[in-house]
């Protein structure tokens, strides 16, 4: 008897149906084809211990799996599911009625337990796509795949309840369809706020800066001096997620596996912090079967990379593309996929090997040359698509002592929200750039004019500070921002001023 289930193979962020078929015949051999891996292939085992051990009768005849597209590589254990229910189908332990109308995923224990998988909510919406009626999950992914309102949602704890389900004997309680209740309530909580942070005024203005027109931004500063600190506290004054980005965001977490149990949702802007010893591939994505990496995990959030110079030139340097084109394209072989990679990099660093360079208090012991040394293990090309480089001093005891709290983030976020709106309306014939961070050289034109007294600020600041030509074009875009901060049509000499301090590591007159 032939009998067809249906499940999903995920590609990047995106899911195809697979169609896999049944045959049980004559015999007493057991054939998997249609490209499986080794995953796959041990399915047979989990299967027929998952049967046994559930009460159920496992053929002992000839029995032909074929997973069509018979073209394209199947991975993992989540097949383990609609095999097994194909397996009982054909052998007539299950009624076929309804194998067409659910897309089938999840990985059984040997005791007919059902595990987890990968790509719940990928797979949901392809599943609503294709018009089918519902998915049939593990408990644990029915939440996830539930977001997809239109779609009927079935939790299952074991491959009993499946089957008892399709055989009409039992009702598996629908998952409750929509996005979470608390949606709008969470997208506010963050477990870091800037008003814990002590003195440090001209670092949060820094910070409020990045956040308002999305510019990648470097901290610079000795040990101790509250670098990292800060940094995990710039989500928390972003704009909150849209419906929509945290869909997108929510879609690439579940297709690497990192969403929690009880997290159906992305729901606050993601901060990823990778060491510096991680691989080309774990930051920008890749492997034989390609996963996102940390640049993708990061979608509409944050990338902080501590500690930049101590990363391999070679890691940091596949992240430049990535950063211009927001998407990583990973090609194989047999195939290509894209990984959205929409984030805003926050670099931390010591000055010099020792660590205090420029240090109020301390001397610097490194030896001639080597503050240099160290700074040009950061590539040109990367440091020319940061926009503001902060210099960090540690915090005086004076201010460490003052019990009074600082500004909460929520203040400092309504005032990058209005940024970010003045920029939406800005660049509404432009559909690829959200920010100015994102500006073309054509743009600035039209969009950064300055008048005589701010091109002659800004001509007297190049020359006397020995700033590289490169700079011009950020000190506009960070003018432009500091403007929409300010509520400003047009950019003024303070704008301009206040800009023209965030380029440092443009003097050439910095490590020397």
């Amino acid at each position: 008897m032939l009998v067809k289930t249906f499940g999903s193979a995920l590609f990047g962020i995106e899911a195809i149906t697979i169609t896999i078929e049944v045959n049980i015949d004559k015999g007493i051999q057991f054939f998997l084809v249609g490209l499986p891996d080794s995953a796959v292939k041990e399915s047979q085992q989990r299967i027929e211990a998952a049967l046994n051990n559930k009460g159920y009768k496992y053929p002992k005849q000839k029995v032909v799996i074929n997973m069509a597209p018979a073209d394209i590589r199947k991975e993992g254990s989540a097949y383990d599911l609609p095999i097994a229910i194909g397996i009982m189908a054909a052998s007539g332990q299950i009624n076929t009625e309804m194998l067409d109308q659910y897309i089938i995923m999840g990985e059984l224990s040997l005791d007919g337990g059902l595990n987890p998988v990968k790509g719940a909510l990928p797979i949901a919406i392809k599943a609503l796509q294709e018009g089918f009626r519902g998915m049939i999950v593990p408990r644990e992914n029915a939440a996830e795949a539930a977001i997809v309102d239109e779609l009927e949602v079935y939790g299952a704890e074991s491959i009993d309840q499946v089957v008892g389900f399709l055989n009409n004997e039992l009702l598996l309680e629908r998952q409750k369809p929509g996005i979470d209740e608390d949606f709008n309530q969470s997208i506010n909580n963050y477990e870091f706020d800037f008003a814990d942070v002590k003195g440090q005024e001209n670092i949060k203005r820094a910070l409020e800066i990045a956040a308002a027109g999305g510019h990648n931004a470097i901290l610079i500063g000795p040990p101790g001096s509250g670098k990292t600190m800060l940094a995990k506290r710039l989500p928390s004054i972003l704009p909150p997620l849209t419906l929509e980005e945290s869909l997108e965001t929510t879609k690439i977490h579940s297709v690497a596996g990192l969403l929690g149990r009880n997290n159906a949702l992305v729901r606050v802007r993601p901060f990823r912090s990778p060491h510096h010893t991680i691989s080309d591939a774990g930051l920008v994505g890749g492997g034989t079967y390609p996963q996102p990496g940390e640049i993708s995990l990061a979608h509409h959030g944050v990338l902080f990379l501590d500690e930049l110079p101590e990363f391999k030139r070679s890691v940091l340097e596949v992240m430049r593309q990535p950063m211009e084109d927001r998407i990583v394209t990973i090609s194989r072989a047999r195939l290509s996929v894209d990984f959205p990679a929409s984030f805003m990099l926050i670099a931390a660093m010591n000055p010099c090997p020792c660590g205090y360079y420029n240090h109020p208090d301390q001397e610097c012991v490194c030896a001639p040359g080597q503050v240099q040394k160290y700074l040009n293990k950061i590539s040109g090309p990367l440091m020319d698509r940061i926009d503001l480089h902060v210099e960090v001093v540690p915090v005086p005891f004076k201010d460490l002592a003052n019990r009074s709290t600082g500004e909460p983030s929520s203040i400092i976020r309504e005032r990058v929200m209005h940024a970010r709106k003045l920029q939406e309306e800005r660049f509404k014939g432009h559909p690829k750039v959200f920010a100015n961070a994102q500006m073309s050289s054509k743009m600035l034109s039209q969009y950064c004019d300055i008048d005589d007294t701010g091109r002659s600020l800004l001509k007297n600041a190049m020359e006397r500070l020995s700033l590289s030509a490169r700079a011009y074009d950020r000190i506009l875009k960070v003018a432009r921002t500091i403007a929409d901060l300010d509520q400003s049509g047009s950019i003024r000499s303070e704008h301009l001023a206040e800009a023209i301090n965030y380029r440092s590591l443009d003097r050439e007159t910095w490590g020397m």
